[in-house]
């Protein structure tokens, strides 16, 4: 995705959201670390955050405890999220699509009907050429702490090289 061409405007921030299955591990997890990052930036009313998943089973639960905990081991707070599903409806009001996994990629690439919807979707460690290769953030969700750890770090990993590549671009057009 080229930022460089971000015209970004203070009442249409630029909106980013993490997708992975069901909106409570993985994607609560790289909403709550990118959010602090652009807050901690001074960038909170020109970079929106949110997350969802592409199944159905968890709308409205909090993330998962292991979640939680995770994010708080390391200072976050996850604890205000609520899970939700994707709906293809959200496109038109979205700048990036950050899938978690193959997977949602495939999903999401098959719920989008236009080429430009398409091209929102990116896999979040297409944004950190050391992880790239990985492709795929595992899910933690049938494992234990550790895990849980591990991923939240990748996820942190992946996001501070997002956040790389987009802040420069915002911050271009902040005046």
């Amino acid at each position: 995705m080229n930022f460089a061409a971000l015209t970004p405007d203070e009442s249409t921030p630029f909106r980013i959201i993490f997708v992975c299955t069901g909106n409570i591990c993985r994607s609560p997890m790289a909403e709550v670390t990118l959010r602090d990052l652009v807050t901690r930036s001074g960038l909170g009313r020109l970079i929106a955050t949110s997350s969802a998943g592409t199944g159905d089973w968890h709308v409205g639960e909090q993330a998962d405890d292991r979640t939680i905990a995770a994010l708080a081991r390391q200072g976050y707070d996850g604890s205000h999220h609520r899970a939700r599903q994707f709906d293809p409806d959200w496109y038109a009001d979205l700048d990036l699509v950050v899938v978690l996994d193959r997977a949602q990629e495939r999903i999401l690439h098959n719920w989008a009907t236009t080429d430009h919807d398409r091209s929102k979707v990116r896999l979040l460690l297409s944004f950190d050429p050391e992880q790239a290769p990985l492709l795929d953030v595992p899910d933690p969700y049938y494992s234990d702490d550790a895990l849980f750890d591990s991923v939240l770090g990748m996820i942190e990993r992946a996001n501070h090289a997002l956040f790389a590549q987009l802040a420069p671009a915002i911050r271009q057009g902040v005046r």
